[in-house]
């Protein structure tokens, strides 16, 4: 079971948007050092879906053997194609990710069978555990019907909750009789998600407030609740500097501003300025991020 605080790493590039392997394990340092539960890597803040194949197995590789089994490493191999998804959950098994995961089938309109036998070749290609990755931008609303069905097959385990229905998430974790485990997405609502039955969280913005989220987390789990609270106001007073904004480019700013230079976004996503840079920074200092 997956539990605690896991960063939705971001993926350290070069100018050539080949993986930055030196960036890629002092952050991980970095993080380990801050109590980090586990990694969830190449998802959305990851930037999985636009690199190459090859550059998330390379990805995949890299964290597994720099982590050496101290917490598990999460790697989400969905594709626009159902070839490269299985290609890429045999790779992630073949480099020891301790977990796949992936978002439902995008774009086209697919039924709830299409669904189930898109996530069960997923899970039939390999023998690790496999993570739904519930996630908005991919345009497909998942019943709570529907998951209860995919936790009949063996090895998922788990789902990624991205959303910010809790009502459904809560209907899950009953009609699972709580055994089905589920993490947190939404990071400005991880009191919430904890609150309603999830497991623990992944979020973009615990790569530079992992503290406090870990603080969060280990309150909520302790019953201080007014606690647990102040720590999520003091963490929402920043991330809603972030919701104007490219969330990626701007992460990958703040960790440039904390001295862990992960490059830019992948193109073509926005680049911020030296001067949106400088303004991003100033307002999230404000807003009570110590850099």
């Amino acid at each position: 079971m997956i539990k605690g605080i896991l960063p939705a790493f971001v993926t350290p590039l070069k100018a050539d948007n080949t993986i930055n392997h030196e960036a890629t394990r002092r952050l991980l340092d970095m993080q380990l050092a801050q109590g980090a539960d586990g990694f969830y890597i190449c998802g959305a803040t990851g930037e999985g879906l636009v690199m190459q194949p090859e550059a998330r197995t390379d990805m995949a590789r890299t964290v597994v053997q720099h982590l050496a089994g101290r917490v598990p490493c999460i790697s989400h191999i969905a594709a626009i194609d159902m070839t490269t998804t299985v290609r890429l959950a045999r790779e992630a098994e073949a480099v020891g990710c301790d977990y796949i995961a992936a978002i439902p089938p995008i774009y086209f309109a697919y039924t709830e069978d299409d669904i189930f036998n898109y996530y069960k070749t997923i899970a039939d290609s390999v023998h690790l555990p496999v993570m739904i990755y519930y996630h908005p931008a991919a345009g497909v609303t998942l019943s709570a019907e529907l998951m209860t069905r995919l936790f009949s097959i063996e090895n998922i385990k788990a789902v990624k909750w991205s959303r910010p229905d809790y009502f459904q998430l809560m209907r899950v974790k009953d009609m699972t009789h709580g055994e089905m485990n589920i993490i947190n997405g939404p990071d400005e609502m991880l009191l919430c998600g904890l609150a309603c039955g999830a497991d623990g969280g992944i979020g973009t913005t615990y790569n530079f407030m992992l503290p406090r989220f870990k603080k969060l987390y280990e309150a909520f789990c302790a019953g201080r609740m007014e606690e647990a609270r102040k720590i999520q106001y003091g963490i929402d007073r920043v991330i809603a500097e972030l919701f104007e904004g490219p969330i990626i480019p701007e992460t990958k700013a703040i960790m440039k501003a904390m001295g862990y230079d992960v490059g830019n976004a992948t193109y073509p996503m926005h680049c911020l300025t030296d001067e949106e840079e400088k303004r991003l920074i100033a307002r999230v200092r404000a807003a009570g991020l110590e850099l």
